[in-house]
């Protein structure tokens, strides 16, 4: 059973529990945003994975979008890929150690900065970028099956409004949190 076929037992007055009827409600967890964000995520994630080993891509998801994001960036420092991706720069260098490993990334100095590390696509990544790109199309093509073109577009631009929204707030909750402000809602009270 997928996690969102399962329901959480809700209290009824009398203190018994209910099974939740997601029939009655489109907020159910089945089909609650985040859950439904993160289920596709990890399903993009898996679609990709198996595609590369398909195709003898010796890459996962998120080395892919390491070698995109120098693709379309290069000369960018680790330091910018790794807030890019959100992750700790540590998890980067060992995604860089292994991408230069096969030949796909090289790292340099920065020519004013001797503390920063640049990083390029080797002349071997070239296919390898396009076979990232293909794949990624083909996934597209999958995911968004049987959806008119407008819809899909649709779905692209609310996604990009959601996502600046929350990237909106979690900016706001930094500068919140660096002028010592407390990050909780207004008019409530901290637990």
């Amino acid at each position: 059973m997928a996690p969102n076929d399962i329901a959480p037992p809700s209290p009824s007055p009398a203190g018994k529990s209910v099974r939740f009827d997601h029939s009655t409600s489109t907020a159910g967890v089945g089909r609650a945003f985040g859950f439904l964000v993160h289920d596709v995520s990890r399903l993009i994630k898996r679609r990709f994975e198996r595609r590369a080993r398909q195709m003898g891509l010796p890459i996962t998801r998120q080395q892919a979008a390491v070698v995109l994001n120098i693709a379309s960036h290069e000369g960018v420092s680790q330091a910018e890929v790794a807030t890019w991706l959100g992750i700790e720069p540590i998890a980067l260098v060992r995604m860089l150690d292994k991408l230069h490993e096969e030949g796909l990334v090289e790292r340099r100095l920065h020519p004013t900065d001797r503390r920063v590390r640049t990083l390029w696509l080797t002349p071997a990544a070239a296919p390898v970028v396009e076979r990232i790109l293909a794949i990624n199309e083909a996934i597209r093509h999958e995911a968004f099956g049987g959806l008119p073109p407008k819809t899909r577009d649709l779905v692209i631009n609310f996604l990009c409004q959601i996502k600046d929204n929350l990237a909106l707030q979690e900016e706001v909750a930094g500068e919140r949190a660096v002028d010592g402000a407390s990050e909780t809602a207004p008019g409530t009270r901290e637990a």
